[in-house]
């Protein structure tokens, strides 16, 4: 997800990303801890994609 799409959010739509993609990265690390994925750098961009997130929201909360 790019930071343009994430610019785009709302503040509760992003929220719900965040929630969505703290799940899709807990199921990538068990499915990395059974057997190796196919691309291990998937949850590298799962990490920043949450970290993007949350920094967007943070401006949204310091902008009010």
């Amino acid at each position: 997800m790019k930071n343009s799409e994430i610019k785009s959010l709302s503040k509760s739509e992003i929220i719900e990303k965040i929630a969505a993609e703290q799940t899709n990265l807990t199921k990538l690390r068990f499915a990395h801890a059974i057997s190796p994925i196919e691309n291990p750098n998937q949850i590298k961009e799962v990490k920043r994609t949450i970290a993007r997130l949350k920094t967007a929201l943070t401006a949204l909360q310091l902008a009010k």
